[in-house]
C-alpha cells in the first residue's frame, strides 16, 4: 500500500481552505496512493471560539467533509480526513474534533473524536485551553481495512501512551496520528514521541501535519511544526514532509509490523505490579 501525508497550512476559513486540499489528496493519488490522510482540523484552525461558531458546521452540513468524500470516492481510495472542527448539539456548545476514516466508495468507515485536550502554557504568552471549545472523546476507535487494522488517535493524543498500547493490542498495525502541533513543543518532542510510539507497539505510525503561520481574520493567528512523518514499526523515519504544504509518500509493507513484534514481543509481556 502506497500511503501519502497531505500537509496543509489552512487559514480561518474552512471554504478558503478546501480547493488547496483537494487539490493536493488530487495530487496524492495521481502519484499512486491508495491511501491518502490529512492534517487535524483540515477544515481550519482558528482561536476564536465565536468565529468557530460562525463558520463551523454539522457533520451532516460540513462542506469540507462531503467534497473530500467524493474526491475519495471519484479515486477509490482509503482516505484520512486527519480531523474537522464540527458543531454539536451539545449544552454547553462546545464543538467536536473529529477523525474520519473515508472508505474507497465514500461511506464513512469509522469515526474518532479526539479524546485528550490539549490545555497548555507553552510560554508566557502561547496558552491554549482546547477543553474550552471542544469537548473531549470517550471511545478508542480500531477501523478495519482490506489492508491493515488502523487504530485512530489525533495530535495530544500522542503524549498518552496507554491508548496506543490498547489499539495495538487489540490487533492495531497503523497508528494515525494527524496533528496540528505547536512549532515549540514540536521542535522539542513530535518526532521522539512519534518514533517511541511506533516502537513500543511494532506499528506503522502515519502522522500528517499542519504546518507554518496560519492567519486569523482577527489578525492573530498561530504556527505549527509540520514535518508530517512516517514511523515503520522499528522506529526509522520513513519520510518526512519538511514544513512546507504538499504531498509525501512512503510504501508500506505490513509483514514489517509481524517481524517488529516477532523480535521483540513486549505487547504480550504485560505484567501487574503493586505500587503508586
Amino acid at each position: 500500500m502506497r500511503a501519502a501525508l497531505v500537509q496543509l497550512t489552512v487559514t480561518d476559513d474552512p471554504v478558503a481552505n478546501l480547493p488547496a486540499t483537494a487539490s493536493l489528496v488530487r495530487q496524492a493519488v495521481a502519484q499512486g496512493a491508495g491511501f491518502v490522510l490529512t492534517p487535524e482540523l483540515t477544515n481550519g484552525l482558528s482561536s476564536s471560539r465565536q468565529h468557530q461558531r460562525n463558520v463551523f458546521r454539522s457533520e451532516q452540513a460540513d462542506e469540507t467533509l462531503a467534497t473530500l468524500r467524493a474526491e475519495a470516492k471519484a479515486a477509490s481510495i482509503w482516505l484520512l480526513i486527519g480531523s474537522l472542527g464540527l458543531l454539536t448539539d451539545d449544552a454547553d456548545g462546545r464543538f467536536a474534533n473529529r477523525s474520519f476514516l473515508v472508505a474507497p466508495d465514500g461511506s464513512i468507515a469509522a469515526r474518532y473524536d479526539k479524546i485528550h485536550m490539549f490545555d497548555v502554557n507553552v510560554s508566557a504568552t502561547e496558552v491554549y485551553r482546547e477543553s474550552e471549545g471542544y469537548r473531549p472523546g470517550k471511545h478508542a476507535v480500531l477501523a478495519e481495512t482490506p489492508f491493515a487494522k488502523i487504530g485512530m488517535t489525533v495530535c495530544y493524543d500522542l503524549r498518552f501512551p496507554t491508548l496506543y498500547r490498547r489499539l495495538a493490542q487489540a490487533g492495531a498495525q497503523i497508528l494515525t496520528v494527524p496533528a496540528a502541533f505547536n512549532h515549540i513543543t514540536g521542535a522539542a518532542h513530535w518526532e521522539a514521541l512519534l518514533r517511541a510510539r511506533a516502537i513500543e507497539t511494532g506499528c506503522f505510525v502515519l502522522a500528517p501535519a499542519q504546518t507554518g503561520f496560519h492567519p486569523e481574520a482577527n489578525g492573530k493567528g498561530r504556527r505549527t511544526y509540520g514535518h508530517s512523518l512516517a514511523i515503520a514499526p522499528w522506529g526509522e523515519i520513513l519520510a518526512d514532509g519538511g514544513t512546507e504544504p504538499g504531498v509525501t509518500l512512503v510504501d508500506l509493507d505490513l509483514s514489517r509490523v509481524a517481524e517488529a513484534r516477532h523480535r521483540v514481543p513486549s505487547l504480550s509481556h504485560d505484567r501487574s505490579f503493586d505500587g503508586p
